[in-house]
């Protein structure tokens, strides 16, 4: 497989099941992920998230639309005050137990992979605002993170570039 590069949209914050989430979506081209596979992702996506332990309820969101029928939800949570839990969700793709192939019939993906190279872009700085706005001492503050995000663009701007 040719590896090239997607394009990575950074949306606001949306506040789900309590918890406050950035979001990030990856597709091929500039049509975006069609509005049937993002509201079924996020009416999804509170089955994906950890009960709270404490740490400010907060993470990023990962949907990620393949160029066949899949597409990929991939929620990432902070826990136990430093820790980045994981859960995925997968919708028309069959190699990965979905029953179909509607990119819109998402199903959890129970699978310990926790993202693909497109998927993988926000990390580094979404570990870095982590630290930047929440494990500095003194000054805590979840509304900043919240406002530091990975600038849209294509997937190789999270790889450091």
């Amino acid at each position: 497989m040719a590896f090239t590069e997607k394009t990575l949209l950074t949306l606001p914050p949306v506040a789900i099941a309590g918890r406050h989430l950035k979001r990030y979506h990856v597709f091929s081209g500039s049509a975006g992920i069609e509005p049937e596979v993002e509201k079924a992702a996020y009416a999804f996506l509170p089955e994906l998230l950890p009960e709270p332990d404490g740490t400010p309820a907060a993470g990023f969101v990962v949907l990620h639309r393949g160029g066949d029928s899949g597409a990929y939800l991939n929620a990432y949570s902070w826990v136990w005050d430093n820790v980045l839990h994981f859960a995925g969700a997968a919708a028309g793709q069959p190699v990965l137990d979905c029953p179909d192939t509607d990119p819109a019939h998402f199903v959890r993906n129970d699978r310990s992979w926790i993202g693909c190279v497109w998927e993988l872009a926000p990390f580094g700085h979404e570990r870095d605002a982590w630290i930047r706005h929440m494990l500095t001492p003194g000054s805590p503050s979840l509304d900043a993170y919240l406002g530091d995000a990975l600038p849209s663009g294509t997937t190789d701007t999270g790889a450091g570039r």
